[in-house]
C-alpha cells in the first residue's frame, strides 16, 4: 500500500490515519515511515518548508512510498505546481469556502487546458521515463484534492464546494472554525453542527470527509461524524509528549 493506491483507499471510506509534519528534515520523514502510518501530510502552510526542503522531504517519502499530501500555503496555481511535480499524492488547500475556489484549485492540480502546466521530466512523472499518455493517466488514478473548510460560509456552501468538479475531500479545520464562528476552544455548538452538515455534504457527493484531531482518543469520539481521513497530532506534539512523559517518570522515582 503506497502512494498508487492511496486515493482508492480514501474514497472507499477506509480508514486512513495520518500526522502533520512540521519539521522540514529528511530524516523526520524516514522515522515516520517507520510508524505504520497511512500518509502524513507536510505543513507548508505553518511550517518553515521552502521549496528545497520540501523537494528532499518529498524525494525520501517516494523512495520509501509513504504516502504524502502537503497543506499549501494558499490556493495559488504556483503553490500547487511546485509540490506537485515534487512528488506529493495531493494537496490540502486551507480556507475553501466557496466552490469557485474548490474547482479553481482541483483544475490547478490536474493537467488539462487552463490547469496544472505538464512536464514529464519532473520527480512525480518518472524523469522523462515514461509516455506523456501514462504521466496522464497517473495524475487521474493518483491526485488527490482536499479543500480545509474552515470558515461558516464555507460550511454554507458545502454542498456545491463537496460537489465541484475535481475535490476528492474536505476537511474539517476545528480550531479555525471554531475562531471564525466567535469561539475560545473547539468544544462548542457551531463546530458539532457544522461536522453533521459537511459530513452530510461528504456523503452526499461521495467524497473523503477529513479532519484534524489532537490525539486517537479524540478520533475515536469524533468518528460517528462520518470522518475516516485522520490528522492526529503532529510530530512536534509526540516529541513533545515523549520527551515530558520521560522527564515525568524519572522524577517520579
Amino acid at each position: 500500500m503506497g502512494f498508487a493506491d492511496f486515493k482508492v483507499r480514501m474514497l472507499s471510506g477506509e480508514r486512513l490515519l495520518g500526522t502533520f509534519v512540521k519539521t522540514p528534515s529528511v530524516e523526520m520523514v524516514e522515522l515516520l515511515a517507520l510508524a505504520g502510518l497511512d500518509f502524513i501530510c507536510l505543513d507548508a502552510e505553518h511550517a518553515p518548508f521552502d521549496r528545497m526542503r520540501l523537494d528532499a522531504c518529498l524525494a525520501v517519502a517516494r523512495a520509501l512510498d509513504l504516502p504524502t499530501l502537503v497543506r499549501v500555503p494558499s490556493g495559488n496555481p504556483d503553490d500547487i505546481l511546485k509540490v506537485m511535480d515534487a512528488g506529493a499524492v495531493g494537496i490540502v488547500v486551507p480556507h475553501v469556502d466557496t466552490a469557485e475556489k474548490a474547482r479553481a484549485v482541483a483544475k490547478a492540480a490536474r493537467f488539462g487546458h487552463g490547469g496544472r502546466g505538464f512536464a514529464g521530466s519532473t520527480r512525480w512523472a518518472g524523469y522523462a521515463t515514461r509516455s506523456m499518455a501514462e504521466v496522464l493517466a497517473q495524475s487521474k488514478s493518483e491526485t488527490v484534492v482536499i479543500v480545509q473548510i474552515e470558515e461558516p460560509e464555507a460550511v454554507e456552501a458545502i454542498d456545491d464546494i463537496a460537489g465541484a468538479a475535481g475535490v476528492d475531500g474536505v476537511f474539517i479545520g476545528p480550531a479555525d472554525l471554531s475562531v471564525s464562528y466567535g469561539e475560545t476552544s473547539t468544544d462548542n455548538d457551531h463546530l458539532r453542527q457544522a461536522m453533521t452538515r459537511v459530513g452530510d455534504a461528504a456523503c452526499g457527493a461521495g467524497v473523503a470527509y477529513c479532519t484534524w484531531v489532537p490525539d486517537a482518543q479524540t478520533a475515536k469520539a469524533v468518528e460517528s461524524y462520518g470522518f475516516t481521513l485522520f490528522v492526529i497530532g503532529s510530530e512536534h506534539a509526540w516529541l513533545l509528549a515523549g520527551a515530558r512523559a520521560a522527564v515525568a517518570s524519572m522524577n517520579s522515582e
